[in-house]
């Protein structure tokens, strides 16, 4: 069974969500490629349209729109999504997934590009324990040898 966890960022407000996709809202994923814009009705967000932006898989490799097909590639980059060189002129071999989404996938990247009736904030109710700020405990008493 295909499992995704779907981050729906919201460019108007700037806040990102998350979504659990299972079962048939996942398979409505597969198959999609980077830049592909769907219906987001079938992850609970009715009337809402989002385009796929990226993804990474369960080990943490990127994938990149540029490079067509569904899989791992090795790549030689200079810079961009995957790599971040420190040294001007430096490049790297690193391996990178392609654009087709697979069940491979963990995470995928999406944006808002059509807004349904209700806002995102009405559909995901912000969370009690979100953004709490940690309480500074007084310095605790040293006990025993000097």
């Amino acid at each position: 069974m295909v499992e995704f966890k779907v981050v729906v960022s919201d460019p108007k407000t700037g806040r990102a969500y998350n979504v659990d996709a299972t079962g048939g809202a996942a398979g409505a994923i597969v198959g999609k490629r980077i830049g592909d814009e769907i219906e987001a009705g079938s992850l609970g967000l009715a009337g809402y349209k989002i385009q796929i932006t990226g993804g990474t898989d369960r080990t943490g490799i990127a994938a990149k729109k540029s490079v067509p097909g569904a899989g791992r590639k090795k790549l030689l980059l200079a810079g961009g999504i995957g790599f971040h060189p420190v040294m001007d002129g430096e490049r790297r071999r690193k391996m990178i997934r392609a654009s087709e989404i697979t069940a491979e996938f963990v995470q995928i990247n999406a944006r808002v590009t059509a807004y349904g009736e209700k806002s995102l904030d009405e559909l995901f109710p912000k969370v009690e324990g979100e953004k709490k700020e940690e309480k500074k405990s007084a310095p605790k008493a040293r006990v025993g040898k000097k």
